[in-house]
């Protein structure tokens, strides 16, 4: 089983090199790339020491499996190649999520969308698989009207960029290169991605298309997106209308036994889901569960996760685990 990682020396980039050991996936041969400016570097992968050779030389390597996340322009260009070569390509970047036959996964919940002939697979946005991962099978129970969904995104969806700008400022200094267009050191600020003629954000646009995508379904979703000062872990504020009545107690326990998911919810004992819970986790808390009074069937509920390993990493690690154990083998 020979799996690449391209973009291995970014930050995402590492965390799925970490994930691929602890899952310990059958690596026969790993094959690590980056841009230009890295070939030759080293990086270590279950203790042992790896060169980074550049994307072209690994196409022509045929691996079994190729996760990017070399950003949309980088995929764009080289994941069709690897696909040519009958390499199974998972991105993380935005560059295929929107494109017809090309599936956006959440394994939880979509893997039957991935076939045989699926040579370019979606990792979602970050922000998004955390949301489907609660709303999916509440989904299946109730049927979905409408979700509103206020995100409070870290820094480190920005990458190093915006951990930059954040330790910088945090220490009394400006960052040479920030990531924002304002200073995000005890600030808030309600923009995530670029502007769109109709004033939301392409993150927003995200949130609203993928959320759809990947549940086959036609739900009206308003979504704002604001960056918060966190280092790591996105959190997020969900109201739904269903289409039936529920009852609180059973959403308990659908949630308390979906994979993946992990109520964390006690009042009494101040427990509810916080960026710290999730740090450096798989699964996805759920917490401040309650009814919504204002409107017939409706839900409030808070959703945290780890964007760097579930919102990526550990997602597109689940792909390759599945095409491995459905596909390949």
């Amino acid at each position: 089983m020979k799996i690449a990682v391209i973009g291995a020396t970014g930050l995402v980039g590492q965390k799925m090199l970490q994930v691929l050991a602890e899952r310990n996936l059958p690596v026969d041969e790993l094959i690590v790339a980056a841009s230009e400016r890295s070939i030759g570097k080293k990086t270590q992968f279950k203790g042992k020491e790896y060169t980074l050779i550049s994307v072209e030389e690994a196409i022509e390597k045929r691996p079994d499996i190729a996760i990017f996340s070399a950003g949309a322009d980088a995929s764009l260009k080289y994941a069709p190649l690897f696909a040519e070569k009958g390499t199974y390509v998972v991105d993380n970047s935005s560059a295929w999520r929107k494109k017809e036959g090309i599936p956006l996964v959440v394994p939880e919940i979509n893997a039957s969308d991935i076939t045989v002939d699926t040579h370019i697979i979606a990792n979602p946005n970050c922000s998004t698989i955390q949301l489907v991962m609660a709303l999916a099978p509440l989904h299946r129970r109730y049927g979905i009207r409408r979700i509103v969904v206020s995100t409070y995104q870290s820094v480190s969806g920005s990458g190093l960029k915006g951990l930059n700008q954040l330790h910088c400022e945090q220490n009394g200094g400006k960052s040479n290169n920030p990531a924002y267009p304002h200073q995000i050191h005890e600030n808030i600020i309600p923009h995530g991605g670029n502007f769109l003629d109709d004033g939301n954000t392409t993150e927003e646009e995200k949130l609203i298309f993928e959320t759809n995508k990947i549940m086959h379904s036609k739900i009206a979703v308003s979504a704002t997106v604001a960056r918060v000062p966190v280092y790591g872990g996105h959190s997020e504020s969900v109201n739904v209308e269903f289409l039936q009545p529920y009852d609180l107690q059973e959403i308990r326990n659908i949630l308390e036994n979906t994979p993946g998911v992990i109520v964390a919810d006690d009042p009494s004992k101040n427990l509810y889901p916080t960026p710290i819970m999730a740090y450096d986790k798989d699964e996805v808390f759920v917490g401040r569960m309650r009814r919504d009074n204002s409107i017939e069937n409706g839900f409030n509920f808070w959703v945290v996760s780890d964007n760097i390993r579930k919102g990526a990493a550990t997602n597109a690690v689940e792909i390759a685990q599945y095409l491995i154990q459905k596909i390949l083998i």
